[in-house]
């Protein structure tokens, strides 16, 4: 039997809130005792993706950002799903950063959300009713 429970937070989305948002998710977390090292790949990620809806979804005006957690038992794994209202953007559809290169003659940016994608088990986008929707999904 695979049970789901789904927790839903509503935020201003803006940095001054990325505490709130870790610890709503960390909490979750640990009433289903995730490993360690899983909880902090998440907190890694969450500072990276809701870091860019602070800054880059809305231009002028601050606007909300919802983010839901949900676990599954099999297999055991949480799902961490951000929506905003703001400026269409796909994180996923620039191409990886050439981390070959040296520092000095890599293109700028793109790197914290290779981080995630490297950290996590799934990844996905997509924009559906004026929303952004950006999903990440964590096996522990």
């Amino acid at each position: 039997m695979m049970e789901k429970e789904k927790k839903v937070l509503v935020v201003e989305a803006v940095v001054e809130n990325m505490e709130k948002v870790t610890k709503f998710v960390d909490g979750h977390l640990l009433e289903w005792n995730c490993p360690a090292k899983a909880r902090v790949q998440i907190d890694i990620a969450i500072d990276e993706l809701f870091g860019n809806i602070a800054h880059y979804a809305y231009q002028e005006l601050p606007g909300e950002a919802t983010v839901e957690v949900e676990v599954t038992e099999e297999p055991m794994a949480v799902s961490i799903t951000f929506i905003d209202h703001g400026i269409p953007f796909d994180p996923l559809a620039k191409a990886d950063p050439d981390i070959s290169l040296p520092e000095e003659e890599r293109q700028p940016g793109g790197l914290g959300i290779y981080m995630v994608k490297q950290s996590m088990d799934g990844i996905s986008y997509r924009y559906e009713n004026g929303r952004n929707i950006l999903q990440i999904r964590k096996n522990f």
